[in-house]
């Protein structure tokens, strides 16, 4: 698959964010955007696209080096905090242009545990 149809799957995907992959069986706390804030297709959105890929890459490697579980859940943490990195200073670059991430709460705050 060539890189611009990455691209492409990526940013034409339906949702907002989705979950990262889960490993051994736990849900991650990461999200991978799948389209852009406000639909803005920028050099901010695919320098983010391109940050995923990179992290995507490099886990595959780091779990392919793994000689122990200790070592693939070190890769896991590393993958989540990149892909943490990669939103955070995506929202940033477009918060500083005026672009606001829309949230949705559904039910009393109060109620969540």
């Amino acid at each position: 698959m060539c890189i611009s149809s990455m691209f492409l799957s990526l940013a034409l995907a339906g949702a907002t964010t989705v979950p990262a992959i889960a490993h051994d069986g736990e849900e991650s706390h990461a999200v991978v955007r799948t389209e852009p804030i406000a639909g803005v297709y920028n050099k901010f959105w695919y320098n983010y696209l391109v940050d995923v890929l990179e992290a995507d890459k490099e886990l595959k490697s780091d779990l392919n080096r793994a000689t122990d579980e200790e070592d693939k859940r070190d890769a896991w943490e590393e993958y989540e905090h990149e892909l943490v990195d990669a939103d955070k200073d995506y929202v940033e670059e477009m918060r500083d242009r005026n672009y606001r991430v829309a949230r949705v709460t559904v039910g009393n705050q109060a109620d969540v545990r």
